[in-house]
C-alpha cells in the first residue's frame, strides 16, 4: 500500500467538473476512496470531512482522556486490565510455591504491576494481604 499512488483530483459529471479526490484509503482492498473530498478538506464527509472536533474545553478534556491507540479502549481499562493480569500471574506464582500447579508456566510477557512470588514465605505474604483485601481493589469476574 506504500507503494500506490494516489489520485490528487476526480472528474465528476462526465468530465466536466473536476474537483479534489478523498485521499482516505480503504483497509481491505488498500484502494483510494472515489467520492469527492469537501471543499477546503482532504477527505468526504463520511471518512471525517465534516468532523469539525472537540470546540470546548470539556469536549477536549474528554478527548485527550479517552484517546488510545485504536480507540476501542480507555486508558482506564487497559489500567484495570494490566491489574487483573498481574494478580493473575501473582496468584499462579503462589500456587507454585505451595505446590499445587505442576506442569508449564504461563508464557507471554509480564504485566507491569507483576511482582514475582518465588518462595514459601513470600507467598505466605501474599496470601495474608490478599485476605485482607490489600492486593485486590475490584474483585474478579
Amino acid at each position: 500500500m506504500s507503494d500506490f499512488q494516489r489520485e490528487p483530483f476526480i472528474d465528476l459529471a462526465g468530465g466536466r467538473i473536476r474537483c479534489r479526490r478523498c485521499q482516505a484509503m480503504s483497509i481491505r482492498r488498500g484502494e483510494q476512496c472515489k467520492k469527492a473530498a469537501l471543499k477546503t478538506k482532504r477527505v468526504c464527509a463520511f471518512h471525517g470531512g465534516k468532523s469539525t472536533g472537540p470546540r470546548t474545553k470539556a469536549g477536549k478534556a474528554r478527548l485527550v482522556q479517552a484517546l488510545t491507540v485504536h480507540g476501542g479502549e480507555t486508558r482506564a481499562m487497559l489500567r484495570e486490565y494490566s491489574e487483573t493480569v498481574a494478580y493473575l500471574r501473582e496468584l499462579e506464582d503462589v500456587a507454585w510455591a505451595l505446590g499445587i500447579m505442576t506442569g508449564t508456566r504461563t508464557r507471554g510477557p509480564k504485566p507491569k504491576n507483576y511482582r514475582p512470588v518465588s518462595t514459601l514465605e513470600a507467598a505466605k505474604r501474599w496470601i495474608a494481604t490478599d485476605a485482607l483485601g490489600l492486593r485486590r481493589k475490584n474483585k474478579l469476574g
